[in-house]
């Protein structure tokens, strides 16, 4: 095995609502849609959303309840501006608001949303 991620995958409940914020929030293009599977278009790692129950009779562990955030995907933006009117635009578009943009001790203007599962996600910009 290589130490490389070749495809994330958001595991999910309800495939409509999850393929509707990734592609029209979110902006990624769907290269490939079988109905429970949807993977979109995205430079470097391949970058997919499945139903749960696509996995139940290969492993249990996929029915379990799901509880906290288990892992947030990082989106960067041209420059710290960017990320106050980045945030602003995902947030009409449909994302849930978690944290406005703030300047961060670590050199980053960074904002959170979530998604409709309730996934926290950044958007983030450089200060220099």
């Amino acid at each position: 095995m290589k130490a490389e991620i070749n495809l994330i995958t958001i595991w999910t409940n309800d495939i409509g609502k999850m393929k509707e914020f990734y592609n029209q929030v979110l902006r990624f293009k769907i290269k490939n849609d079988l109905g429970g599977y949807v993977e979109f278009e995205n430079n470097g790692v391949r970058f997919a959303i499945c139903m749960r129950d696509v996995m139940y009779d290969y492993s249990k562990e996929y029915e379990k309840k799901i509880i906290g955030q288990a892992f947030e995907l990082a989106f960067p933006c041209e420059n710290p501006n960017d990320v106050d009117e980045s945030f602003k635009q995902l947030v009409i578009r449909g994302a849930t608001p978690i944290h406005e943009p703030q300047s961060m001790a670590w050199n980053q203007r960074t904002a959170f949303f979530a998604d409709p599962d309730g996934n926290i996600h950044e958007i983030f910009a450089e200060i220099k």
